[in-house]
This record gives structure tokens, C-alpha cells and sequence, in this order.
């Protein structure tokens, strides 16, 4: 009984927040519709270019068995310190170089073909969530703090602090959950194998696969295109009733010791929700440079609840769970903002010394080139890495006859 009424109060309530948002919106118009402009603009200059195109790579590497070859590949290395596959390293990579939520959408289609278990998509995607390397740098950096150096201790603090949760996380992993591999069916030979076997199941032919690659990715790239849009329009909204306002004024008065102003807090309860409009707010505020980076990172670690709603759309048609996700972001922002803080006077010592930062132009096309860039440096440190180590097992016993 008391399970009834809880159910009913829970769809009431949901009733009443869609009643209030949609009366909202036929109340102030020109407001929605100005805050819906801005989100379209920022979807289609930065989001789409900067992500499509790993949508639609990732959907054919799938397709054609290339991750599950990398996974072989990569399994000595993700195995030690994740304690997850190596078709992890794939969502790793890509999660590193292009920006929420595509780890969230890669994870989710390798669950669906059963390359990762339950568990191990629920933790990769907890450290794999990243803003994405052209809005930290250009948009935040260059953009809304006039100096690459910031963009450049955000992304040092963002990525460590998601690293570092993802070594925490590995201990996350089952008690049975083995954390060692067989060599023997491991390495280019093995790799080889399973790409052709994959080659030889996918009956499907090339212009199949690249047409379904552009329609599933442009579905889901119009899919954060209206959330993103939906966001900044209840942003607006939540500016309109003074919300924003009433939290900002609370967090003012709660971290005053640490000399946050009102605009430094409002930027903190923006980006709660939405971590551009967040950053921009905290770029504009008069308290100390150290602590606006810090709280840019806080936010950018929490991702905004836009971000969360993407992820929660792209996982809901599998059984991973979502909490562990929220749960993350939360420590991801703690963190970020902790290591930020403490590499922030060593780094600026450091760059003073090397002027020629200042003078890289970053524009859209050239972080997108970067990003690409990054991506394969990081596949292919990580595969000389595996390499490293299946050498190192595979002559472990002749070392421990030779010293023994």
C-alpha cells in the first residue's frame, strides 16, 4: 500500500514539473526562444563537426571488428590497470579526445553485442565522460578567459582526475572477476583471427554498414542537439523565477571564507545544469583567477545535467545502471577542482617561461584536427604498451630461470 501511494505520488509530481515547464514556456516566448537560438548555435558550431564524425567512425570500426581487434591487442595493458577488457581502450580513446557523451554511446552499443559485461560499462563510462578537448581549450580557454595557459590546466586537471578514478574504480570489479590474461590467445595472430571471424559473421554489405553508421550517429547527434536545446531553455526559465539567483546567493554566503562573489556562485548553480552557460558565468567573475579555474573544473567534472540527461537517453535501451554514473561525475568535479588548484602556480611558473603558447591559434578546425590527432597517439601508445608487456609475460619464465 505504501508502495502504491509512493508510485502515485512520484507520477504526480512528474505531472506537475512537466504542467509548470510547459506553462513556462507559452508564458515567456521571446525568452525561450532567444535561450533556444543560443543552445541551436552552440550545437551546430561546436557539437556537430566536433562529434560527428567519431560517431560515425566508431559505428564502422564496430562493424567491422576493428574494436574487437584492438581489444585483443590491448588487453595486456587495460587488464592490469582497469581490470577491464582491452574493447575498452576503444571507449577509452575515444572518450579522451572528443567529448561527452559519446563514451556513453559506445559503451552502450558494445553492451548491446555483449563485449563488455554489465559491470565493466558501468565503470568505463564513469571515467571515460570527458568535455571534449575544443571546448576546453578554445571555448573556455581562449574564449571566455582570454588565455590558453587556463585551458591547458583545465584539461590537465579535467583528464587526471578521470584517470585516476578509473584506477579507483578497478577495485569496483567483481571478487571473481579476473584481472589476468592468457597470453597464449593473445596478441597480432589471435587479433587477426578474431577480425576475420567478425569479417566472416557480418553478412552485411559496405554500403549497409556505412548507410547505417550516418543514420544511427545523425539520429543520435539530433538527439543531444535537443537537449542541448531543451537545457538552455530551462536555464532560462530557472533564471526568469530567481532559482539561479537563490542558489547562488546560498553558495555566496556558504564559501564567502574562500572569497567567492554572487556572480562566482551563480556560475557554480548554472553549471549544475549546464556547464557552458556555467563557465562563461564563473569566467566573468571578480573573484580570484585560481579559484574561477578551480570552479570551472568542478562543473566541467560534474558535466551538467544536460550532460546526464544525454547519457541517461543513450543507456536506457540497456541494463547499466545510472547511478554509479551521477555518482562519478560528482567525485570527478571534487577532484578536478582539487588538482587544479594544486598545479595551478607551478603550471603558470612554468608556461611564463614558454611565451609561444599564447600565440597558437586555436580555432574550431584545428582542435578538431588535434583531437583526431590525439586519438591515434593514444591507441598507439597504448598498443606499444601491450606489446611491451605481452613480451614481458611471455619471457617471465626464462628471467625466473635465469636468476633463480
Amino acid at each position: 500500500m505504501k508502495k502504491m501511494h509512493k508510485n502515485i505520488l512520484l507520477i504526480f509530481l512528474k505531472l506537475m514539473l512537466v504542467l509548470i515547464i510547459f506553462f513556462s514556456l507559452m508564458i515567456f516566448p521571446k525568452q525561450v526562444f532567444e535561450a533556444s537560438l543560443r543552445g541551436l548555435n552552440a550545437w551546430w558550431t561546436i557539437v556537430l563537426p566536433a562529434l560527428l564524425p567519431f560517431f560515425i567512425m566508431s559505428q564502422i570500426l564496430v562493424a567491422f571488428g576493428i574494436v574487437q581487434f584492438l581489444g585483443n591487442l590491448l588487453e595486456p595493458v587495460m587488464r592490469p590497470i582497469f581490470r577491464l577488457p582491452g574493447t575498452g581502450a576503444f571507449v577509452l580513446a575515444v572518450g579522451y579526445t572528443s567529448g561527452s557523451p559519446i563514451s556513453a554511446i559506445v559503451t552502450a552499443d558494445l553492451r548491446k553485442k555483449n563485449l563488455l559485461t554489465r559491470n565493466e560499462a558501468e565503470r568505463i563510462i564513469c571515467f571515460t565522460n570527458n568535455a571534449s578537448p575544443l571546448f576546453m581549450f578554445s571555448a573556455v580557454g581562449v574564449g571566455m578567459f582570454k588565455s590558453p595557459e587556463i585551458g591547458l590546466i583545465i584539461a590537465i586537471s579535467h583528464y587526471l582526475a578521470n584517470i585516476f578514478l578509473g584506477i579507483c574504480l578497478r577495485f569496483w570489479a567483481p571478487k571473481n572477476y579476473d584481472m589476468h590474461h592468457n597470453s597464449q590467445n593473445l596478441g597480432f595472430k589471435a587479433a587477426f583471427k578474431t577480425l576475420i571471424k567478425d569479417q566472416l559473421a557480418n553478412k552485411k554489405p559496405l554500403g549497409g554498414i556505412l548507410g547505417d553508421a550516418i543514420k544511427n550517429s545523425l539520429q543520435n547527434i539530433a538527439q543531444i542537439g535537443g537537449f542541448i536545446i531543451l537545457f538552455s531553455a530551462l536555464i532560462e526559465l530557472l533564471t526568469i523565477f530567481n532559482i539561479i539567483d537563490l542558489i547562488s546567493m546560498f553558495l555566496t554566503f556558504l564559501l564567502s571564507p574562500l572569497m567567492f562573489d554572487f556572480q562566482l556562485g551563480k556560475g557554480i548553480a548554472s553549471g549544475f545544469v549546464e556547464m557552458t552557460i556555467g563557465s562563461k558565468l564563473i569566467a566573468e567573475s571578480s573573484s580570484p583567477l585560481h579559484l574561477k579555474v578551480a570552479a570551472v573544473c568542478l562543473i566541467l567534472g560534474w558535466s551538467g545535467l544536460s550532460i546526464h540527461a544525454q547519457a541517461l537517453s543513450m543507456l536506457a535501451t540497456t541494463d547499466i545502471r545510472f547511478y554509479p554514473f551521477v555518482i562519478a561525475r560528482f567525485f570527478h568535479g571534487i577532484l578536478s577542482a582539487v588538482i587544479a588548484l594544486l598545479i595551478y602556480n607551478p603550471t603558470i611558473s612554468a608556461m611564463s617561461q614558454h611565451g609561444n603558447l599564447t600565440y597558437w591559434e586555436l580555432s574550431a578546425f584545428n582542435i578538431i584536427t588535434y583531437s583526431w590527432v590525439i586519438f591515434i597517439i593514444i591507441l598507439a601508445a597504448l598498443l606499444l604498451l601491450s606489446l611491451l608487456l605481452s613480451l614481458l609475460y611471455r619471457i617471465k619464465p626464462i628471467l625466473r630461470l635465469l636468476f633463480h
